[in-house]
């Protein structure tokens, strides 16, 4: 061999790299293939599982078709809920009748399908996000299967399904608009609470992120609580108004603590604190003994707590019972308002430690700042009705209740 040859391998075998060929889409005809199993079996949802399960059709590939066929009969076009060309069946969830018993088989179904295939869930995901944007394409007897499906399926705790996947796609301008998410969301929240509790519906509402924005469901000129207590009154869900009308109120009492808070902190005029008071009870018709109440919390919640010792702590509570006495006698404008902050005074002396021996020295500051009656006073010695710490107080409390009674005789 010449040194100028270059050497080789016998029978070396020459390998070519293989393309990943991927295999042609063909969703039509696994969607006529599952329409086939629901005709073989006369929509028998029992037959019909066990076939699914034997069946080798590629439903990791064609998940969004299979649950098309299960909703709709057939297959729809891409993006839209119209249907498209193939083989349908007519023992779909929206060919039934709108009844929850005949709509729960299909449900039911669905669950076991998604116990042998969990993966599909991502799929019923993607098709009810689909139909759910898209109501305004549906019937109106339609939108109420769907919202039957809706409330079975969270019901009967359909693997996985999350709610934000309901609640979410919902709230489309257009659609809110037009009012139809309010009607769908009215049918799902009635459908649902036959079987489930007002607790159940306010879990599944937090957890789509929905519990503190069920104004959001309604077109943008009705969004008041006037409107929300119309509405579900009117469709038989008392409770539920019930819990809203709470959620406002608690967001209410928030927002005059807060505004209370800053100005206490700030050292505002007590002038400007009795206005900011009473522009909140005008915007949030807040009952006289909740502004009390308030008022007390958030004058006890401002005091630095930084005294070593009893007599420190009772310094700084009875400062500013002196401070802000004009603000209490503001809105302490009857014996029940002024029994109502005694009893408030009582809690809170029982359940803070450091408080719990200042009870009757802070009852006798709110006397000599005219802010509790003797009267009030005295009412409560004899006949308070509230238990906590009550034996302890009223022994406490005999010396300035005795000096009162004895002012009242030499008077």
């Amino acid at each position: 061999m010449s040194s100028k040859e270059k050497p080789t391998l016998g029978g070396q075998r020459i390998k070519t790299r293989k393309r990943n060929i991927a295999a042609p889409l063909d969703p039509a005809a696994f969607a006529d293939a599952v329409v086939q199993i629901y005709l073989d079996n006369a929509g028998d949802l029992e037959l019909i599982a066990k076939c699914i399960e034997s069946s080798d059709l590629n439903f990791s590939r064609y998940g969004d078709t299979f649950f098309e066929v299960v909703f709709t009969g057939g297959r729809t076009q891409p993006g839209t809920t119209k249907p498209d060309e193939g083989e349908r069946h007519t023992y779909s969830i929206l060919d039934c009748e709108a009844s929850r018993e005949l709509i729960l088989p299909s449900v039911i179904y669905i669950q076991k399908i998604l116990r042998r295939r969990p993966f599909l869930i991502k799929n019923l995901e993607n098709v009810m996000r689909r139909f759910l944007q898209s109501l305004e394409f549906f019937e109106e007897n339609e939108r109420i299967k769907l919202a039957i499906f809706t409330a079975l399926a969270f019901s009967q705790k359909l693997s996985g399904l999350p709610p934000e996947t309901v609640f979410q796609p919902l709230l489309k301008d257009n659609l809110v608009g037009k009012g139809l998410v309010l009607t769908f969301i009215t049918d799902f929240f009635k459908e649902y609470l036959i079987d489930n509790s007002l607790d159940d519906l306010i879990s599944i509402l937090k957890r789509g992120k929905m519990e503190d924005n069920l104004l959001d469901f309604f077109p943008s000129g009705k969004r008041s609580a006037e409107a929300f207590s119309e509405h579900f009154t009117k469709a038989g869900m008392a409770p539920l108004v019930e819990y809203n009308d709470k959620k406002i109120f608690e967001v209410k009492v928030k927002e005059m603590k807060s505004a209370l808070t800053t100005q206490i902190a700030e050292e505002a005029d007590i002038s400007e604190v009795i206005e900011t008071v009473k522009q909140h009870v005008k915007d949030a018709k807040l009952p006289e003994i909740e502004i009390v109440r308030i008022l007390w919390d958030v004058l006890m919640d401002a005091v630095q707590w930084s005294g070593k010792n009893q007599q420190q702590n009772a310094n700084l509570a009875l400062r500013q019972v002196k401070t802000w006495a004009k603000l209490l006698n503001t809105f302490c404008t009857s014996g029940k308002l002024e029994l109502e902050l005694l009893y408030k005074v009582q809690v809170q002396c029982y359940e803070d430690t450091k408080l719990m021996k200042l009870f009757p020295e802070i009852v006798r500051s709110l006397y000599d700042q005219d802010v509790l009656a003797e009267d009030t006073i005295l009412h409560w010695f004899r006949k308070g009705t509230n238990p906590k710490g009550r034996q302890s107080f009223v022994k406490a409390l005999e010396p300035f209740v005795k000096w009162l009674e004895e002012a009242e005789e030499e008077e």
